[in-house]
């Protein structure tokens, strides 16, 4: 990592209690901040059971191969919900409002937060784009192995 400040190579130091990157140059601190994504979880009734969409992850994603909600990052001054729609529209195809917050999930070490909602209405047809492989619906009951520990969590408190 190079300092944000005067371009120098940055090297770890103790600060406040933890290593982080300092500039053995100018002295200046890089505070690495979380990064914060959205996901949504979508359900439908079908022939008497609620299914889940979701969406097999695809090349040059975090866990490829594996299943998981339509999800990604939020962009620099980007509304939270706003970006929680733009991923369902970048990744499937469908059109969505959001209904409820599901909640907000971290883990020590990790760097990324995740806000997760439930979908409130779904317009479209589901197609895979952007960074999935594909995209399926599936039982409720009997899901994939899923591609992070927080998903299961999320999809019960969705239902």
């Amino acid at each position: 990592m190079h300092c944000q400040r005067c371009g120098q190579p940055t090297e770890p130091r103790e600060v406040g209690g933890r290593s982080r990157p300092v500039c053995p140059a100018c002295g200046t601190v890089t505070y690495q901040d979380p990064k914060l994504a959205a996901c949504v979880v979508i359900l439908r009734r079908n022939a008497g059971r609620t299914e889940v969409l979701l969406g097999r992850r695809g090349a040059g994603t975090r866990n490829p191969g594996t299943w998981s909600f339509p999800a990604g990052f939020i962009d620099r001054g980007e509304h939270v919900e706003d970006a929680a729609v733009r991923e369902v529209r970048e990744e499937t195809g469908l059109t969505i409002t959001l209904g409820t917050l599901l909640g907000v999930w971290s883990a020590t070490g990790e760097s990324t937060v995740l806000l997760a909602w439930l979908a409130a209405t779904v317009t479209g047809t589901a197609i895979a784009a952007d960074d999935l492989f594909s995209v399926a619906w599936f039982r409720t009951d009997d899901p994939p192995d899923l591609g992070f520990a927080h998903d299961r969590d999320i999809l019960q408190r969705a239902l």
